[in-house]
């Protein structure tokens, strides 16, 4: 979760969109995070890196912009990447949710996993859900739930298995993975149905460097300073001591159980991103259910967006949801 910075550090503007009605519609964004000054400030560090970029994969079909949505007041938007061939047998699906502190960042930052997860036979798409500066809690949680609900409503227009379902997110994003699989038919979230009974339960997470407790001290004891509320602040509305039950709520760990699904873990070496990680794992133990934990050493936080380590998270990500999933892709 990718802490956003205040004061003279964050830009706040309204960006014009288009509604489903055709209306222009005014929506305030936070732009600190973005790729371009993440790579400026990891760049210092480690002068070998460079940043993903998208890739055009010959066997790859995308659809930009598709709206799954209206809140209302404005369209809510993925972009969606599926073989060309099509299969004989249905095929698995990853819901990609990005990072930002749950404040800034776009669902351009996990375009290139998307095509990656494409390109080996998936149905991958990054999802659009709203920020903190538009909407606080839970409104992203419903939106990304609401978009779980729509890919198994659009299933046969894809040759979509819908028992085969995996959320994947990085750092913040990470966090709403965890949480969107933890929570499974969960009447806490509320989501859209679309006129159709379908739940908004998935099969796989897969954890990108995301807390899944926000009780734990390196989230909760942020807010020394009322000029400088942290990430969680601005996106609960509240502060830990403020609101210790939407803090908790959130968090992935207290829903775990019986139910939870395969997790798979990989971690940077920075231990704040792992809060909440152990304690999960041993529930998911006590439960026989699987899991993997994958730290690649000397690792930014951001290590996903950037190679050499993007060579290392996705053959980790397409392993374990080939086995969990036991597909073999196109």
């Amino acid at each position: 979760m990718i802490k956003s910075k205040l004061g003279l550090g964050i830009i706040m503007w309204f960006a014009i969109i288009l509604s489903a009605s055709g209306q222009q519609v005014d929506f305030p964004r936070d732009t600190s995070y973005n790729l371009n000054s993440a790579y400026i400030k990891i760049k210092k560090y480690y002068p070998d890196v460079t940043l993903v970029k998208e890739t055009s994969y010959p066997s790859v079909q995308e659809e930009r912009n598709v709206v799954y949505y209206n809140t209302g007041t404005r369209d809510l938007h993925a972009d969606l990447f599926y073989p060309k061939k099509k299969s004989h047998k249905k095929i698995p699906a990853v819901i990609l949710i990005h990072g930002g502190g749950w404040a800034s960042g776009t669902k351009a930052h996990m375009v290139p996993l998307a095509q990656k997860l494409a390109e080996n036979g998936y149905f991958a798409a990054s999802v659009e859900y709203r920020l903190s500066p538009e909407a606080i809690y839970p409104a992203g949680v419903s939106d990304l739930k609401t978009f779980v609900k729509w890919v198994k409503v659009h299933s046969d227009e894809f040759g979509i298995d819908t028992t085969k379902i995996a959320t994947l997110g990085a750092s913040a994003g990470a966090t709403l993975a965890s949480l969107l699989g933890a929570t499974g038919q969960s009447p806490v979230f509320k989501s859209y149905d679309f006129g159709k009974k379908v739940s908004d339960k998935v099969q796989a997470i897969v954890n990108i460097d995301g807390v899944v407790d926000f009780t734990a001290p390196g989230e909760s004891a942020k807010d020394e300073n009322p000029a400088k509320p942290s990430a969680g602040t601005r996106w609960f509305g509240a502060t830990y001591k403020q609101r210790p039950d939407l803090w908790k709520q959130a968090s992935a760990l207290y829903y775990a159980g019986p139910e939870t699904p395969p997790t798979i873990f990989i971690n940077s070496t920075q231990p704040r991103f792992h809060a909440g990680r152990d304690q999960y794992v041993e529930i998911l133990k006590e439960n026989g259910i699987e899991y993997r934990i994958f730290t690649i050493p000397d690792t930014p936080h951001t290590f996903w967006l950037f190679h050499p380590w993007f060579e290392e998270v996705y053959p980790k990500v397409i392993s374990f949801l080939n086995d969990t999933f036991q597909y073999k892709g196109n």
